[in-house]
């Protein structure tokens, strides 16, 4: 970690689960092509389980986050990080009143999975780009790929 403050991706609660998602700092500093990804971690909570579990994000997954996004305030379902590297978050919309289940399954690693239920605030969508925006400027991109497999630094 750079020293620079870790700063929430995602943080959606309704006072009873918590899914929250912090970003810790990256990865790799200075070190080709590693230096884009972050390092964060997952905390899961409810009344009845409780975990955390660590994660590396490329740079990827926060275009992907946005995607995510968007679907879910489209009203739609959505999976993040369904590519087998780091654990995947899945969303399913679970009735009227903005309430979604979050499923978060580590199959790689423990195998274990918890779903949890979780109302969304109005506003959370815009709240969750802002957050976005945030991690982007604590941690901008500075590698570039010339071609593939062939990093340099963004000028």
């Amino acid at each position: 970690m750079d020293g620079d403050p870790a700063v929430d991706l995602i943080s959606l609660t309704d006072g009873e689960s918590l899914l929250l998602v912090r970003v810790l700092g990256r990865h790799m500093p200075g070190v080709l092509p590693w230096h884009d990804f972050l390092d964060a971690e997952i905390t899961v909570t409810s009344g009845f389980a409780q975990g955390r579990l660590e994660l590396c994000l490329a740079p990827d997954d926060l275009d992907t986050w946005s995607e995510t996004v968007a679907t879910l305030a489209a009203g739609a379902g959505a999976h993040w990080m369904d590519d087998g590297r780091n654990p995947g978050i899945r969303f399913e919309h679970a009735g009227e009143g903005g309430s979604v289940s979050v499923v978060v399954t580590d199959a790689a690693v423990s195998g274990t999975s918890v779903r949890i239920p979780v109302r969304l605030p109005a506003g959370w969508a815009e709240e969750h780009a802002e957050r976005l925006r945030r991690v982007r400027a604590a941690w901008p991109r500075e590698v570039v790929e010339t071609s593939p497999h062939a990093y340099e630094w963004r000028r």
